[in-house]
C-alpha cells in the first residue's frame, strides 16, 4: 500500500460473519491470494478491493498483509463490538 507514504489512509470497516471487520479501500490493488486459514490479528486483502482484520478464524483465498502485535482478547474486544474506523499509518 504505497498510498500509505502519502499520508493516512482511513477505511470504514464493517463487521462481518461474527469474525471480522471489512472494509472497501477505494481501488483495486495487485492481489497474490492463496488458500490460507486467518487467525485473530491477520490482515489481509479481499478481492483486491477490500481490507479484512481478522478476530476469529476462516478459511478462504486472501492476500496477505500483516498482522496486529497485541493479545487475542483485545483483538476481539476492538474489533467484534460493531463497526470501527481503521487508520493506516506508515511510522517514520
Amino acid at each position: 500500500m504505497e498510498e500509505a507514504g502519502k499520508g493516512d489512509i482511513v477505511v470504514q470497516m464493517s463487521m462481518y460473519s461474527d469474525n471480522e471487520q471489512v472494509g472497501s479501500l477505494g481501488k483495486s490493488y495487485t492481489k497474490k491470494d492463496e488458500q490460507i486459514t486467518t487467525h485473530s490479528g491477520d490482515i489481509v486483502l479481499y478481492s483486491g478491493d477490500k481490507i479484512v482484520v481478522f478476530y476469529g478464524s476462516n478459511s478462504w483465498a486472501y492476500t496477505r498483509l500483516g498482522k496486529m502485535n497485541i493479545p487475542k482478547g483485545d483483538v476481539t474486544e476492538l474489533l467484534s463490538n460493531g463497526d470501527i474506523t481503521l487508520k493506516i499509518v506508515i511510522a517514520k
